[in-house]
Order: C-alpha cells, then structure tokens, then sequence
C-alpha cells in the first residue's frame, strides 16, 4: 500500500514544508516548519485550496522529536477525495534492522518550476534505525544523488521537512531535517515511536478523530509477538467486557451477565490531583476526566463503590484500543489485572515474568510469551491494574508497598493503577512515588436515576410492562424518600434495591441492615422458591441451613484476614458443621453440599477450580458478622476494631445483636478507645458510625457514643468527615460554622453535612457559601442535587462566591433540568458544567 496521493500536503508556516494528512482536516508536519506561525496555511494536489490551520500540538526538541500537528479550518480535499482516506495504520521499529524501500513526499524548493509553482518529488531509499542512536532519530539514505544545493548555500532538500516516510505502507516516521557531513546523500527521521511516547499528541489526534493504531516493521520474531499479543487482546477483552448484574440471576444458578459497554456509567471521582494541564482538580470529574494523563493512579473507593468494575473498563478499552481523548496517554498499552486478593494467597506476590501467568494462564506457555511482561513493563507499553490493598491482612501491607515500589524502581515508564477503601492505607501512602490519589464519589441522584433505568433494561423493561412500572415507581421514590436515597449511594445498594423493588412488587426493606437481610432471603431462598425450582439437594432442611452454613464459611476468611478460601478447607467447615445439623447432613456429604450452595446460593462463587470467595465483601462481610454475634465473639471484635478490614463487620454486628447484646459491645469499643490513645479517634468514630445500625439503644449508651464523637467535631480531614456522617443527622447539632477554621477543615465540615444529605443542613452550609476556598465552594456546589432543589438554589447556590478569589473561578455542575431552570432565574453563571450521566456513552457498573 501505497500513501494515496490526495493526502500528501504542502505547509505553508515559518517556512514552507510538507504534511501529510492523517484525516481530511489534521494534518502531520514537523514543528520547525510552523515554528510560532499563529496561521500556518496548506495546500494539496486536487485539494480546495489554501486553507488556514491552527497548530495543536508542537515539539521540536533539537534531538529526538521534531513534529506538530495542525488542525485546518475545514476540509483540505474535495469531497471526492474523501474515500481515499483508508485507516492509516504507524510502523513501530522494535530492533535495528534496517528497511529498504522506505519512502517520503514532499515539496522540496528545488522542484520548483520556472514560474516558481511547486511539485513533488518521491525520495526512495533505506530507513535506518540503527543510526543516530544517541540522538533518537533514524535515517534515510536516499538511493540516488541528491539535487544540487541552491546558491545561497543551504539544503538542497528545503521543502521536504514534515514529510511523512512511509515502510510496507505504514507511517514510519516524518522528515526533520538535512544532517551536515553526509553530502546531503540522507535525511533524518522523527520516529513514530517518539510520538507514542507524547500524551497530548495521542489525545489531541484522538480528538480530531484519528485513532492511532500500530504495527511493528516487524523481524519473524516481532510478528510472532504481535500474533500473541492480539490473542491476548482478545482474551483480555472477553474476560473483562462483561459484568454480573447482581440481582439477575438465572434459575440454573448460572450468572446473568451483560455487556460492559450497555451496562456501564461512568463513576465520578475527586481528589487533590492535578489534571493534564497541571491545574487543580477541586470539582468532580467523571471517571475519564478524572483519570486523563495520569501514568500512576490510587483509587480509594468504599465498599460497592466500583473500584473493580473501574478496572474492568479501564481493561476493556485499552485492550480494545478503543480509548476516550482524555485516556490518549494509554494508546499502546496493554492491560495487566492483578487481584491482589488472589496472589497474596498464594504466599510471595508475583514477579514480573510471572504476571502473565496471574492474567492469562491459558496463554503464559505460548512461545512469544517468554519475556513478555518484562519488555512490556520496561517500554512503558504496560498498564498494571492492581485492585484490592484493603483486601490484603493489615500484616502483610509492608510487604505489599515494598512490592509496589520495587515495580516502579524497575519500571519507572509503566502505567500505574491501584485501588483500595480509604481507610486500609493512610493519605499519601504512595505520594512520595508520584501518584495521584483520586476517591470515588456516592453516586449522585442523576447517576441513580440511570442506573435504575439500565438495571431495568437489562431485565428486559422494554418487553414487560409491569417491570418499566416497577422502575418508573422506583426513580420516583429514590427522589421523594430521603431515606431511600441515602441507601442508594452506590452501585451494588442500587443493584440490590433495583432487584429487591422488582421481587417484593415494590415493597422495599428500610434500612442497610434490612436491605441486605431482604437481599439475602431473595437470593438463597425466595429466587428457586417463587420459579419452582428443586435441583439435587434442594429440601426444607438444607434451605433453613444455608445462612448459617454461608455464615461459618464468611467468619472464617473474616478471622484469616482473606476473601478467598481453598476449596478443601471449606469442605473442613461442612464437615465440623454438619454434626451440629443431622437433618443438613442426611442430604449429602459435606463436599456435595458445598457444590450445592456454589451453584444454588447466589453469593458464593468458584473464582478457580480450587478457590472460593463471595460475590462481594459486603455479603462476607454480613453473614461474619452475624456469626460472630452468635457466638458471642464481642471480644474477638473490639480488639480487630482498629483493623479496618473489621470496620464493617462491626458495624454489622451491633445491627445484628439484639439491644442489650448491642449495648455491650458498643460500651466495649467506647471503652478500648478510652485506653489506646493510638487508635481512640478511630474506635470513638466507629462506635458513632455504628449508630445508623442501632435502631433500639439503651438512651445512656446512645449519649456515650454522641459525648465521645462530639470530642472529634469538627472533623480534621475528608476521611474522619466520611466517617462521622456514620453518626447520623444528630451530628449537624455539633457542626460549627466556619468562622475561624482552617480551610482543611472547613472543607471537611463541608463534606460531612453535605453527605448527610438532610435538608435541616441548608441553613450551616448557607453560612460557607462565601467562603474563599474554592475547594469548599465546589463541594456545595456539586453537592446541590442531595437537597431540595429550589430551597437549596436560594439558600446556597444563589450565595455562592463564583467569582475569582485567588484560587480560581468556580464552576457550577448542573445535573438536572430543574437545576439548570433554577440557575437561569438565579441569572445564570460564567462557568457551568453538565454533570448529568450521558446515556449509551460511560455506562455505570453494578458491583465492585
């Protein structure tokens, strides 16, 4: 293949040189020839004309790379043209093989006619990576005689800059210039490979609609790689391109799942990162703004919150090549999952040869894969997707972080993304290595409201009319019951009420505790019962035994700091168990049992022939609790309280416990935080986050917790403020206003009444509105759609300093119709942003 002739450019900047076009408007040249030309102009054979562009992105560093990018005004060819205009496809050089037959377009002056109009001239000759090493450019020796130089002395090649040198037809590399020494016989080259190194050039082409795609000018062992890596491509992106919507199960027990691109919204995200132009990052962002040019992310996100599904998608897409503009910086790469819940069982986490074995072991023996990883990792072509720090025992994090860092000293150019719950590593665990700590946000009302709209499409809405009714109902009582909307903050309580409003007609559980109680009933009971279903060992017996069989399985990972068990020692459990039951027992051996409640439970699941491990945690989590309350283990708890893989379990365990069970165990945490002056803000926090599951309380326990988190208001820092709002409303009696604060705590402050969601809120943060930090501005600001929207528009919105004050101008997220209405009459904003979900583009997930 040939370059087509329609595409080959003259520019017409600082000087005048040659393009081509990577698409009928962007057009590849190098930087010297626009230099700081404000309107640099093109021209092509048959073309429209002279055209005006502007330039988008630029390098010229003297050395390596010498190429801008210009996006014209409209198209620079006829409409005739435009079929000419086949994928372009980069030639990558991964050896020093040189590469006869290479040639390049352009417009030297020496082909100029006698009335000065200018004409092309095809140079022919070898692409020569192994020359000029040092400086990163390749050559061209041209395979005839150069024209003779002009009088004035310089090039006699001036004109062919930008060019674009072309190998077995794919794009190689781009004139740069006329090397002395070498009687004007070769040219030197920019190689592509420079560019796929430059963030903004990848996104910017991405933007204009080109999406750059690669092949090696390949040695036999290159293309065997390639083929290999295609394979793995396709594995990758058959493994992580569908989700399980929990709560849509089939009858057989298998897994309902449906495409991640139908079935997924984009989570928003926040933290003190900085975004690609090295601004700060106050306001939310969707997940694929948030994460734009960041080569090393940690993820926090609570329980349900996404984390894995963010991985799963992130997977995907570069998997697939297929990557937003603001993910440009990932083109090339190839995605690694590692679940750090499976490999640190396993004993010594992974080397890097052994990666491949962790992500795709039915493709680590195949010939190409030997020394895969490590290439990979070493280009700075991998993208290591390492989910699950908080799913690592507190013992072995060291262990873990030396392991992190040994990667980035060895693979300083890789790509980096963690994930973990905010409180299993502290803030800045990984700062001082260069990464940006990002958390991800509760779904706002907006992303609710989606969600439930794709839950019940993926149902099957469209074709029953009774379920659009059920979702209809549901999106209305999400927005009308306040109660309900501080349940449905995440993606996994979304699912769970989605399928709880479908099975009980409507008639939804109050309270988390409820709600998981009701999910649990739905999947291990109510689902085989209500379609009449008996497979194998099903019987009254094993169904009323199944909770408290699933509970000794959840207690021992819980108390082994794992959420994976090895198949065999499950069975161990089954088998100590089933004494206890003779009923249970007479239905089947232990082992038989334990398939049985894999296949027809709902929440235990075979990850490998030889492991086990629940849907999510929040179930392991549940049922722990629960045993742990049954035998009375309130000593067990209180001393892992600090542990923050036991913080949920505790909480569930004072829901779990009758009142005066519950009394207890809250008067032990209160009173081991009252002696270990280390973890006492920590324990004193949870015992108030317990609260929320403390419906009945004896009044002068319930006083105790309030005294004890009233000592920790106002809260210091974002994490304690997403702590305390476990407290409840009777926190905002305690909240002050912000006179006299620091801004690290005003905007803590901030985020704990905004997060309560309570309307008795708007009158405290009415009095933050003019605040000068504009990180506590654009909290209240993107926090508008938790309250009522016209109270909140003019107690809050309306008050709120936009203006620039020092830390930049604010920006004001508009997420709904009425919101958008409210800021007209308010007389609009300078800077307003659609924080709205945009449907069929960045679907949400539905589990971790």
């Amino acid at each position: 293949m040939h370059p087509a002739r329609e595409r080959i450019a003259a520019v017409f900047g600082r000087s005048q040189g040659s393009g081509y076009l990577l698409t009928p408007d962007l057009i590849l040249t190098a930087a010297h020839v626009v230099a700081d030309c404000d309107a640099p102009t093109v021209v092509v054979p048959g073309g429209v004309g002279r055209v005006r562009c502007r330039v988008v992105w630029a390098r010229d560093d003297r050395r390596r790379c010498d190429v801008a990018l210009l996006v014209a005004e409209r198209d620079v060819v006829t409409e005739q043209a435009l079929p000419d205009f086949e994928p372009l496809v980069w030639g990558r050089s991964y050896d020093l093989r040189v590469w006869p037959g290479a040639q390049a377009i352009g417009y030297p002056q020496v082909q100029r006619d006698g009335a000065d109009a200018l004409d092309t001239e095809q140079i022919v000759g070898t692409l020569k990576p192994g020359s000029n090493l040092l400086s990163g450019r390749y050559v061209l020796d041209s395979d005839h005689g150069a024209p003779a130089p002009p009088g004035d002395g310089g090039s006699p090649w001036a004109g062919m800059s930008g060019a674009a040198v072309f190998v077995d037809g794919a794009l190689a590399g781009v004139v740069c210039a006329d090397p002395a020494g070498w009687r004007h016989g070769r040219l030197t080259v920019t190689p592509s490979e420079a560019l796929w190194q430059e963030f903004r050039f990848l996104q910017e082409c991405l933007i204009a609609g080109h999406k750059p795609t690669s092949r090696s000018l390949a040695s036999p062992r290159q293309l065997e790689t390639e083929a290999f890596e295609r394979r793995l491509r396709d594995y990758i992106v058959g493994k992580s391109g569908e989700l399980t919507i929990i709560g849509l199960t089939l009858g057989d027990g298998e897994a309902e799942t449906w495409p991640l691109d139908a079935a997924y919204l984009s989570l928003e995200l926040t933290g003190a990162s900085r975004d690609a132009g090295g601004g700060p990052l106050p306001s939310p962002r969707r997940a694929e703004e948030a994460l734009a040019g960041h080569k090393r992310v940690l993820l926090r996100g609570a329980a349900g919150s996404g984390k894995t599904t963010l991985l799963q998608w992130l997977a995907t897409i570069t998997a697939r090549g297929d990557l937003p503009p603001g993910l440009g910086h990932l083109s090339g790469c190839v995605p690694l999952t590692l679940p750090l819940r499976t490999l640190i069982r396993r004993g010594e986490l992974p080397r890097p040869e052994d990666f491949l074995a962790a992500v795709a072991a039915p493709l680590a023996g195949l010939p190409a894969a030997r020394g895969w990883a490590t290439r990979r990792l070493d280009e700075g072509t991998a993208l290591l997707l390492i989910d699950g720090v908080d799913e690592v025992p507190e013992a072995d994090r060291r262990r873990t972080l030396a392991w992190v860092k040994d990667l980035l000293a060895a693979y300083p150019e890789a790509r980096y993304v963690i994930t973990t719950r905010p409180s299993a590593v502290r803030e800045g665990w990984l700062a001082d290595a260069g990464f940006a700590e990002l958390e991800l946000l509760p779904m706002s009302r907006a992303d609710v409201l989606a969600f439930i709209e794709r839950w019940h499409n993926a149902a099957g809405q469209r074709e029953d009319e009774r379920l659009r009714a059920f979702g209809e109902s549901l999106s209305a009582a999400v927005v009308a019951k306040r109660d309900l909307g501080r349940l449905a903050t995440n993606p996994l309580m979304c699912a769970m009420i989605c399928a709880l409003n479908r099975s009980r007609r409507g008639h939804l559980p109050h309270g988390r505790m409820e709600l998981y109680r009701a999910a649990l009933d739905l999947l291990l009971i109510r689902r085989d019962r209500e379609r009449e279903i008996a497979v194998g060992l099903e019987g009254p017996e094993l169904e009323q035994a199944q909770t408290a069989l699933l509970q000794k399985i959840a207690y021992w990972l819980i108390r082994n700091g794992r959420s994976e068990i090895e198949w065999h020692k499950a069975v161990e459990i089954l088998e100590r168990a089933l004494p206890a039951m003779p009923a249970v027992a007479a239905r089947g051996s232990a082992e038989e049992i334990l398939r049985h409640l894999v296949v027809r439970s709902g929440v235990l699941r075979q990850p490998t022939s030889g492991t086990l491990d629940f849907i999510h945690r929040t179930f392991q989590d549940y049922l722990g609790a629960r045993a742990a309350v049954d035998d009375w283990d309130f000593d067990l708890l209180v001393n892992h309280a600090h542990d923050d893989q036991w913080e949920d379990v505790l909480r569930m365990a004072v829901g779990h416990a009758p009142p005066r069970a519950r009394a207890e165990l809250l008067g032990m945490l209160l009173e081991r935080g009252d002696k270990d002056e280390a973890h006492r803000h920590r324990l004193h926090l949870l015992a108030a986050a317990c609260l929320e599951q403390a419906p009945e309380i004896a009044p002068d326990v319930r006083a105790r917790v309030e005294h004890a988190a009233a000592e920790l208001v106002p809260p210091r820092t974002v994490e304690a403020a997403r702590a305390l709002v476990g407290a409840g409303s009777a926190v905002l009696d305690l909240l002050p206003g912000p006179e006299g604060l620091p801004d690290e705590v005003a905007h803590a402050v901030v985020v704990t009444a905004t997060m309560l969601g309570d309307d008795r809120a708007i009158p405290l943060l009415a009095r933050y509105a003019t605040h000068p930090s504009l990180r506590v501005r654009a909290q209240l600001a993107w926090s508008w759609d938790r309250f009522d929207t016209d109270h909140y528009a003019e107690a809050v919105i309306g008050r709120l300093a936009y203006e620039d004050v020092g830390e930049g101008e604010l920006e004001f997220v508009v997420k709904s119709d009425d919101h958008a209405a409210a800021l007209r009459r308010l007389g609009g904003r300078p800077r307003v942003r659609s924080g709205e979900v945009r449907s069929g583009v960045w679907p949400r997930d539905v589990s971790d």
